[in-house]
């Protein structure tokens, strides 16, 4: 999983990765030492990029994690939960490439979802699975040359919104110390804070050790993990499509926008579904006598809407994810395909999502049985909207006086009398064409 993890943020994998011992005396691990790796890691100067920026990776290791402390609201005590004690923990390690608090969420944001992605973790920060260790120092410009603060490391941040913010306040909080000469003007070595979401600071914790303090040596009771090029090659050909791979690849074959793209892709449940419904609706639409390009090109971004928009509403109501529901690939791509050929309007579509999603009834059914076939006989259109102009004079003198935008009440009007199935579009055109005359 590790070499996984290493390969996907393309660090390179030593010929050999070894294990450490990195002693010290703090309660978190009963032995006083801590199973780690030091000068051999799994994998090695890596990066990953967010957006337009590159984010270099310096290492990707693992170790055995801590036992966590918990503070007393009184400060006098400090309890130690060991049960997370000794469990597997893949550490990684960027190069100070951030340049915003913001930036750093985004980049564990997209490292969480390559976490899931390989199915490594749940990388859920609520639940202790992911936790970040925040360095932060402050760049200060001064006759004319920039003077960097000492850092600070923030311990244990457990939301992305806490990275955030406290990165934030320790910066503000660097600077003004600096710039009013206090402590950080004095002291070279790195300090140890932890954030208190509560009050929205940081609190000192401790000076930081340096790498030599830890006695760092070999783990005599693990032998040394090594990497052949087959091997590296075998751990490559496991790696799934990636979040960012998927992004530009649905944005270019299917046309659909950035931030569409970006929502659809956030879960690889909802990325998988949306293509498998893709590979359906074109099947749906020749079934449907309407083997059309630009049709399917409308379907894909239908489809996106629905999985973004409708789907998770309908979802919200019931209290359920997707995966509990009873709505397959086929019979969401049939929805849309009924949609795009003028079958149903969106009323009736939204009823026979509801259906399907509830109790996994075929589209085409629920539209028959509940007469939501859109009336497509233009006899019977023009009937109606004779109806309606013929009801309403005022609205008639209204719009060949140029107020064009009455048109949509007298098609709102044929609506209603159709009981909402007639395709708006035909109306407007069939009066449209009877009020010119």
């Amino acid at each position: 999983m590790g070499a996984k993890m290493a390969l996907a943020i393309n660090c390179s994998l030593l010929d050999i990765s070894k294990f450490d011992r990195k002693n010290y005396f703090y309660p978190d691990l009963p032995k006083a030492y801590q199973i780690s790796q030091y000068d051999q890691p799994i994998g090695k100067n890596g990066y990953l990029d967010i957006g337009e920026r590159r984010i270099r990776i310096n290492r990707l290791h693992l170790e055995e994690d801590a036992a966590k402390l918990v503070h007393t609201q009184d400060k006098k005590a400090s309890l130690v939960d060991f049960n997370r004690c000794s469990t597997p923990l893949m550490e990684i390690v960027t190069e100070p490439d951030f340049v915003s608090p913001a930036e750093a969420k985004v980049f564990l944001q997209e490292l969480r979802l390559i976490a899931r992605y390989l199915e490594v973790s749940s990388a859920d920060m609520e639940k202790g699975h992911l936790r970040c260790d925040a360095n932060v120092s402050v760049n200060i410009t001064k006759d004319g040359k920039t003077i960097q603060t000492p850092i600070s490391e923030i311990k244990n941040l457990n939301s992305f919104r806490a990275v955030e913010k406290a990165l934030e306040y320790e910066g503000k909080r660097l600077y003004e110390d600096w710039t009013s000469g206090g402590e950080s003007q004095k002291r070279t070595n790195k300090i140890t804070v932890g954030w208190d979401e509560t009050q929205g600071v940081t609190l000192l914790q401790r000076g930081k050790e340096e790498a030599h303090d830890y006695r760092y040596f070999p783990e005599p009771d693990l032998p040394p993990v090594t990497f052949t090029d087959d091997e590296r090659a075998k751990l490559r050909a496991e790696i799934p499509e990636l979040p960012a791979q998927r992004r530009s690849r649905f944005i270019e074959e299917y046309g659909i926008s950035t931030d569409n793209a970006r929502i659809l892709v956030d879960t690889k449940e909802t990325g998988e579904f949306f293509e498998k419904a893709v590979s359906e609706v074109g099947e749906w639409l020749c079934t449907l006598e309407k083997c059309d390009e630009t049709l399917k090109q409308k379907s894909y971004k239908l489809l996106a809407s629905l999985l973004i928009h409708k789907i998770p509403a309908l979802l919200g109501e019931q209290d359920l994810i997707l995966s509990e529901t009873k709505l397959t690939a086929e019979n969401l791509a049939e929805c849309v395909a009924l949609s795009l050929l003028g079958k149903v309007n969106s009323t009736a579509l939204q009823t026979i999502l509801e259906e399907t999603l509830t109790h996994g009834a075929n589209p085409s059914s629920v539209m028959k049985e509940k007469n939501l076939e859109q009336i497509e006989d233009t006899s019977a259109l023009e009937t109606a909207c004779d109806t309606v102009l013929g009801n309403n004079p005022d609205a008639v003198v209204s719009y060949k006086a140029g107020k064009l935008t009455v048109i949509m009440f007298l098609v709102g009007q044929v609506m209603k009398d159709m009981k909402g199935k007639a395709q708006p579009e035909k109306v407007k055109d069939i009066l449209e064409k009877k009020l010119s005359l």
